[in-house]
């Protein structure tokens, strides 16, 4: 997908979550959010891009439509200072490449701001297959799975690495 781009989260942006909160965009993540842990999300992505904890970005087509969203925050993994992405592309934006072209200009700022954090990981479900598909495109690799709890129930996960550095 061509002429993507990624655009700070800001005020405005609260109704792309919504349309994302849908059991087919859930389905791999133990299902949709209520509507007040969807307005929470909303205050955390803006408190945490505001504190520099978090870069957290709307995809955007040409004509800037917003495709999805995607990204970082600050984690530690494997007990060192890490860096952990997300994403989400919306059902009319998949299967054209939006997520694997929004993860390569992802990466290209987390190098821009790793802030000394050598890794950035990413942990889609074992099942989703799309979500590992773009994990593998955008040379991370795999370094295990985990089961843990999330949104109230077990969700097995792949763990995926990339090294900033190299």
């Amino acid at each position: 997908m061509e002429d993507l781009r990624l655009r700070i989260w800001s005020e405005n942006d609260l109704g792309l979550l919504h349309a994302a909160n849908t059991p087919e965009m859930t389905a791999h993540i133990n299902g949709p959010e209520s509507v007040d842990q969807i307005i929470e999300r909303h205050a955390r992505y803006l408190r945490l891009v505001a504190s520099g904890e978090a870069r957290m970005f709307v995809i955007e087509d040409e004509g800037a439509r917003a495709l999805g969203s995607i990204g970082y925050w600050h984690v530690e993994w494997r007990e060192e200072p890490a860096l952990e992405t997300g994403w989400f592309v919306l059902p009319e934006a998949q299967g054209r490449g939006a997520a694997s072209a929004a993860l390569a200009l992802l990466i290209d700022d987390a190098r821009a701001h790793r802030e000394g954090r050598r890794f950035l990981t990413a942990f889609p479900g074992v099942e989703n297959s799309a979500s590992n598909g773009v994990c593998r495109r955008n040379g991370f690799t795999l370094a295990g799975s985990f089961t843990e709890e999330f949104r109230g129930a077990e969700l097995t996960v792949n763990e995926w690495a990339l090294d900033l550095a190299e």
